[in-house]
């Protein structure tokens, strides 16, 4: 059975505007065109009438940029949803805490979920361990991803890149099979 047989859900999780100001996140972003590459699967996604849910981040924070009442808590203009595409927000890294998403998803009778979106390190990596340890079968989109510098607990700068690759391999085979765009979308 291909991977289109098995009906996959496509998550783009926080892919809000809010993530357009580098500096605020830490700078130095990697993956630039991540967000066209979440286009590029939603589009597919689209054409071949497979489910799809929108993940926003609904920050506590007044002050953040993804707060619900700043302009950055919009969903990116190369992501708008659709009217019968589900719009799902939280207020914690998990997709799955304090949403339906995992109700949604079982009720629609979905086993096999693609993951796509902001930021690797964060949001991203906590939906896809809890994914994985939810027993869905799981798939991260490694170019469809990205994140910023961060420091270290000892004033250390560490690359976006490396904390990309790092929070990736972690991932990797333990909690989702990492892939990127065309490799996912050979195998619809």
């Amino acid at each position: 059975m291909g991977l289109r047989d098995r009906k996959p859900a496509l998550l783009l999780v926080d892919i809000q505007k809010g993530f357009e100001d580098e500096a605020y996140w830490g700078g130095n972003r990697n993956n630039k065109d991540a967000e066209t590459k979440c286009a590029k699967l939603l589009d597919r996604w689209r054409e071949l009438h497979l489910p799809i849910f929108h993940i926003m981040h609904g920050s506590r924070n007044p002050n953040s940029p993804l707060h619900p009442s700043q302009p950055g808590f919009e969903l990116h203009d190369l992501i708008q949803p659709r009217s019968q595409e589900p719009i799902i927000v939280k207020d914690v890294n998990s997709a799955f805490i304090g949403t339906n998403l995992e109700n949604d998803l079982k009720d629609n009778e979905i086993t096999t979920l693609v993951i796509a979106g902001l930021t690797t390190n964060h949001c991203i990596s906590t939906t896809t361990r809890m994914a994985g340890n939810l027993d869905f079968e799981t798939f991260l989109i490694a170019d469809a991803t990205a994140t910023f510098d961060r420091l270290g607990i000892n004033g250390s700068k560490f690359d976006a890149e490396l904390i990309h690759q790092t929070t990736l391999s972690s991932l990797n085979e333990e909690f989702a099979t990492v892939l990127n765009t065309n490799a996912i979308l050979a195998m619809l």
